[in-house]
């Protein structure tokens, strides 16, 4: 009989790294997977959802018709689990959890993105309103529908502590967040700690700051190739300016799409490594010695340096006036807007429209767990499907 081969050798892990066999586990127990770690697990399960797929069809900035090159948030989320391995892989902190921490991180948006998503919440106001990272728990941990034994994923302690507050702790006085925590965070933690009072493991931390090298570049790609503003636009701003001029030095009459790729890449190299030097830094001067040290730090452990957290914030400022905000794009926010939000009304007014197996799902006379019913319904949609449905029942 031919025994299962281990699970593959892992490099050595630095002290505060969160190990796979050091894993809380899961909400249910499951045995262990001879070929694959927790984490390992974790990211496959996403990888095979639903939801996932779903992102192939739902907004970054430009809604699906507009072309067939710009991002998705499919399409950002690989690139953001790309940079996020990188960052761990750096620091021998565990890839695959940092990989499922930003593959996760956009499950729960709406169509049409960000627009969607306050068009959602606007209606959801009397309901609890609406949060996509609050959302993106619900799927993980009751939406899919995939297992036989469980809803959900059933996904690891960490995985699901990273993904709720990869941007840092959701309650108590270093709470990075204002607004009141959303039910489905309240009632999840009710079953399982997630810790909320503190920053989550360093694998989830470079997860969040991926997100953040992984847009900033390549909304600057998507805005050249959209014609939303030129390479010399770019010349005084920050970050991008100076990447600009060292590639026109070094290759003068280079191919616009060459350019472009050129500049990304130098780009997120200068991110990344400042990303690394600070992190480095900081994880000297707090002396962590474990996972829960990180978590129990008080203050981010993955950091940029001042001079490059500026640099990013002016870079931001300069997508938000010239791309975010440009006559094409708001066009499409003012539609997207009036679908999600018709739609809305549509489903509270007349719930028989939903599909049959969501309708059987409502509860009469409890506004409540309807309005909550039909915002699941909708956040799943995908930007083409939105349309369409909005089309079909609203005309």
């Amino acid at each position: 009989m031919v025994s299962s081969p281990p699970v593959a050798a892992r490099p050595p892990y630095a002290g505060f790294a969160c190990r796979p066999d050091l894993s809380r586990g899961r909400l249910l127990p499951e045995p262990e997977s001879a070929l694959r770690t927790a984490f390992q697990r974790d990211r496959d399960r996403v990888i095979h959802s639903t939801a996932f797929r779903r992102l192939k069809h739902k907004t970054q900035v430009f809604i699906y018709h507009e072309g067939d090159h710009y991002r998705t948030r499919l399409t950002h989320s690989i690139e953001v689990a790309q940079i996020a391995r990188t960052l761990a892989r750096s620091l021998a902190v565990d890839e695959d959890l940092a990989e499922v921490v930003a593959l996760a991180h956009d499950l729960g948006h709406t169509p049409f993105g960000h627009t969607g998503e306050d068009a959602l919440d606007e209606v959801m106001a009397p309901f609890g309103g609406f949060d996509h990272n609050a959302q993106t728990l619900r799927i993980l941990t009751r939406l899919e529908q995939r297992y036989a034994a469980f809803d959900g994923l059933n996904l690891t302690w960490e995985t699901l502590e990273g993904v709720v507050k990869h941007n840092g702790p959701l309650v108590g006085e270093g709470a990075t967040r204002r607004r009141p925590l959303p039910a489905a965070i309240q009632d999840y933690a009710a079953q399982q700690d997630l810790w909320l009072d503190t920053w989550p493991g360093l694998e989830a931390q470079l997860a969040a700051l991926a997100d953040d090298i992984a847009y900033n570049s390549h909304d600057i790609d998507d805005g050249l190739r959209a014609g939303l503003f030129g390479i010399e636009d770019l010349r005084d701003v920050p970050l991008v300016g100076p990447v600009v001029a060292a590639v026109e030095a070094r290759h003068p009459g280079l191919a616009l799409s060459r350019f472009i790729g050129e500049t990304m890449r130098r780009m997120i190299d200068a991110m990344v490594s400042d990303l690394l030097a600070a992190t480095v830094a900081r994880l000297r001067t707090s002396r962590a010695d474990t996972a829960d040290d990180v978590r129990r730090a008080g203050a981010a452990s993955a950091i940029f340096s001042p001079s490059m957290h500026e640099s990013m914030q002016g870079l931001r400022t300069f997508l938000h006036a010239r791309m975010y905000r440009h006559e094409r794009v708001n066009r499409v926010r003012v539609q997207a807007r009036a679908v999600v939000q018709e739609l809305f009304q549509t489903f509270m007014n007349r719930p028989d429209r939903l599909p049959a197996e969501w309708h059987m799902r409502v509860t009469a006379g409890n506004d409540l767990k309807t309005a909550r019913l039909v915002a699941d319904y909708i956040a799943g949609m995908t930007d083409k499907f939105a349309f369409e449905e909005h089309g079909r029942l609203c005309g």
